[in-house]
C-alpha cells in the first residue's frame, strides 16, 4: 500500500526578502507577483508542490513589518502571522547575512510553534564574498535551533533541491490536500488582479505610494478570447494622474505588459480594459478593505 505524505509549509520573513520568488521557483511556475518594493504581497497564497506520493503544501504570506498603523498594514501582519499557525513546517527567509531586530522577532515567534523550522539564507549570490557565509552559518546554528539551514539563490534556481529534501524528509504521513495537478487555492480572477497590481508597481517605482489595489469587475470567456475589466483603485486625483500618464500613455503600457502575462497564465487571447477610480482613504478604513477582497477568513 503506498503511503501518502503531506504538509504546509509557511513560508515567513520580513518583507523584500525573496518570499514570493522563492515560491514561484519552487513551484516552476510564477503564482505570486514580485517587485523590489517592499510588501508586495499581501494576501496568503498557496503554492501547492505534488511529486509522487509527497504533497508540499506553500504559504506565501506578507512580510511582518512593524508599521501597523493603518489599516492596510494590521491587515497584512494579521494574515502573516496567522500563517504560522496550524502548520507542520516553517521556512523562515532571509536578506543574505541580514539579520535585525525584525528577523529577531521573527525567528522567536517561529521557533515558539513547536514544528520544525528551517532558516533559508537567501541571495547567496550577491555576497562579495563567500567566505563570510560559513562562520554566518555556524554561529547562527549555535544561536538557535533551527531544524537546518539552507543557504541558496531563489532568483537563480540555486540550492533550491536541498531545501525540498529538507521539506520533504519532515513531512508527517497524511491524505493529500490537493489533486495533483493543482498548483493554488487561487481563483484566475485573483492571480489577473495581482498580475495587474505587478505591473502597476513596476511601472510607477516610487512615484506611487502602496495606496493602489485592484479589482477584476468583469471575466468573460468567450471561448477564443476571454473579456477582462479591471479597476485600480488609488486614493488620490494625483494619484490617478499619475497611473493614466500623459495621454495615457502609462495606463497603456500596464495595460500592455499585463496583457502578457495573462495570456500566458490562462492561455488565450485576452482583451484587457484597465479603469481608474479614486477611493479616498481606502486603505486604512475596515470595510472599504473587505469590499476590496482584503477578508481574513480567506486567510484562514
Amino acid at each position: 500500500m503506498t503511503v501518502e505524505r503531506c504538509g504546509i509549509v509557511a513560508i515567513v520573513g520580513r518583507p523584500n526578502v525573496g518570499k514570493s520568488t522563492l515560491l514561484n521557483h519552487l513551484l516552476g511556475q510564477k503564482i505570486s507577483i514580485t517587485s523590489r518594493k517592499p510588501q508586495t504581497t499581501r494576501h496568503r497564497i498557496l503554492g501547492v508542490d505534488t511529486r509522487g506520493n509527497d504533497q508540499l503544501v506553500f504559504v506565501d504570506t506578507p512580510g511582518l513589518h512593524r508599521d501597523n498603523g493603518r489599516a492596510l498594514n494590521r491587515f497584512m501582519n494579521r494574515s502573516a502571522l496567522g500563517s504560522m499557525g496550524d502548520v507542520d513546517i516553517i521556512v523562515m527567509v532571509l536578506d543574505r547575512l541580514e539579520w535585525g531586530e525584525e528577523d529577531e522577532a521573527i525567528a522567536e515567534r517561529a521557533l515558539q510553534r513547536g514544528v520544525p523550522v528551517i532558516l533559508v539564507v537567501n541571495k547567496v549570490d550577491k555576497l562579495e564574498s563567500k567566505a563570510v557565509l560559513l562562520p554566518f552559518l555556524e554561529d547562527t546554528a549555535k544561536r538557535y535551533e533551527f531544524s537546518a539551514i539552507v543557504p541558496l539563490s531563489a532568483l537563480r534556481s540555486q540550492n533550491l533541491d536541498s531545501l525540498v529534501g529538507e521539506l520533504r524528509s519532515r513531512l508527517p504521513e497524511a491524505a493529500h490536500l490537493f489533486p495533483p495537478d493543482q498548483v493554488t487555492d487561487r481563483s484566475e480572477r485573483f492571480l489577473v488582479a495581482e498580475i495587474v497590481r505587478e505591473k502597476l508597481i513596476r511601472q510607477l517605482g516610487e512615484e506611487l505610494p502602496y495606496s493602489n489595489t485592484v479589482q477584476i469587475e468583469e471575466f468573460r470567456d468567450e471561448g477564443t478570447i476571454v473579456h477582462i475589466s479591471a479597476l485600480i483603485v488609488v486614493e488620490k486625483d494625483g494619484q490617478k494622474a499619475i497611473v493614466i500618464g500623459k495621454g495615457g500613455s502609462r495606463l497603456k503600457k500596464i495595460g500592455e505588459e499585463a496583457r502578457a502575462d495573462i495570456e500566458r497564465l490562462i492561455d488565450t487571447k485576452v482583451m484587457l480594459k484597465l479603469w481608474v477610480k479614486v477611493r479616498s482613504g481606502w486603505a486604512d478604513d475596515e470595510r472599504a478593505l473587505r469590499s476590496l477582497g482584503y477578508v481574513d477568513d480567506k486567510q484562514g
